[in-house]
């Protein structure tokens, strides 16, 4: 673990260290050897989320800004009642990439979590948890989203034919989870195994969040001008 060429200055702008370059009082021991491991910081706030991660031997901060289609304090609160789903959308990518994801929300009765799942990247783990409510209604929901996914993929497959192979794998993975629930709704005891493939280390600052979105409107505004002053270049 590399912790010598930190990119301090980085970590700075968006709060994630203080000024006299000791980490924000807001991550805990562990958050910060989590976060030195290559575990993701995501910072909500409202319908918007950034993301933090160390990569290339801890020397870059990669910051993403991603924005859903619903505020995460409805989100949190629906999903006590029932699986949540939502939509969310990488503001860094263009039309043209796989610039969109859809996210399950399950509540923990045991440990009063909320424990957010994705579609694609989790789909074995969603599909076990939600097998093993054996609620009708809940198994139906969760078959209509994975069909909404099949239906934007292969559009998105028509439409960008250049990204085919990446939307192919997304494609057979949400396939066999149709195919999957399809059974388990012809059999109830067929029940697969839960488990976890990701882990995000969740901070939920939207202080963290609105740095970094002041960081972002600011880069923007220098490439603005600067695209003006070149304009105005006979």
């Amino acid at each position: 673990m590399q912790t010598n060429n930190l990119p301090t200055e980085d970590l700075k702008k968006y709060g994630i260290v203080e000024p006299d370059n000791s980490f924000s009082k807001k991550l805990s021991a562990e958050d910060i050897q989590k976060f030195l491991s290559g575990y993701t910081i995501v910072a909500d706030n409202d319908k918007n989320r950034a993301t933090f991660q160390l990569v290339e031997n801890n020397s870059r901060l990669n910051v993403v800004f991603l924005e859903r289609d619903k505020n995460i304090s409805s989100i949190l609160a629906e999903s006590k009642e029932r699986i949540e789903y939502s939509e969310i959308k990488d503001l860094s990518k263009g039309e043209n990439q796989l610039n969109f994801e859809k996210k399950a929300f399950v509540y923990d009765k045991e440990t009063k979590n909320v424990v957010e799942f994705d579609l694609v990247k989790n789909a074995m783990e969603l599909t076990a948890i939600i097998a093993d409510k054996k609620d009708a209604i809940e198994i139906n929901r969760y078959k209509i989203e994975l069909q909404k996914l099949k239906s934007f993929l292969q559009d998105k497959m028509d439409q960008f034919p250049e990204i085919a192979k990446e939307i192919t794998s997304d494609l057979n993975i949400v396939s066999e989870e149709i195919n999957t629930i399809n059974s388990i709704s012809q059999n109830e005891s067929n029940s697969p195994k839960q488990g976890r493939s990701e882990v995000q280390l969740n901070v939920n600052d939207p202080d963290l969040y609105h740095d970094a979105h002041r960081k972002r409107d600011e880069e923007f505004d220098q490439e603005e001008k600067k695209e003006k002053s070149r304009g105005f270049k006979r």
